[in-house]
């Protein structure tokens, strides 16, 4: 088993156009993909972080009712989870399962960016919300 990697974190905003001035033009962090994930319910844009740290990936809800909206209208914007790249989703799982971990996701599932993930609830992790991520081969 290989040492997870961090992949990026993960930050509620109400807009992107709001928090892009200080993420891409002020800090000059790259903006390297955008997309929109239906099936989260968010738009996202991702920011690459120099030499091999991961990236910052501004998450926008469509509206109050999907998750990353419901954060926000709890918490308000900020740091919504923390995200690392493993290389086996599946068996990861399975071991959490095995040692009784809350899972979110219990099967990985389609992510942005081509990836599979899964999420491991905030009860099991110390009160932060992790993202499972594998890239698709």
């Amino acid at each position: 088993m290989s040492t997870p990697r961090l992949s990026h974190l993960g930050i509620a905003v109400p807009a992107h156009a709001e928090v892009l001035a200080f993420w891409r033009d002020l800090l000059g962090l790259p903006l390297e993909h955008s997309e929109h994930v239906a099936s989260d319910g968010v738009s996202v844009a991702m920011l690459r972080l120099g030499a091999g740290g991961g990236a910052v990936e501004l998450l926008q809800p469509d509206g109050p009712e999907t998750p990353v909206g419901r954060f926000l209208e709890k918490r308000g914007a900020g740091l919504h989870h923390v995200a690392f790249e493993v290389d086996d989703i599946v068996e990861l799982l399975a071991r959490m399962r095995a040692a009784g971990v809350r899972l979110i996701d219990e099967q990985p599932r389609k992510g942005a960016h081509d990836t599979t993930v899964a999420f491991v609830h905030p009860k099991s992790t110390g009160g932060v919300l992790v993202e499972l991520v594998q890239a698709r081969t």
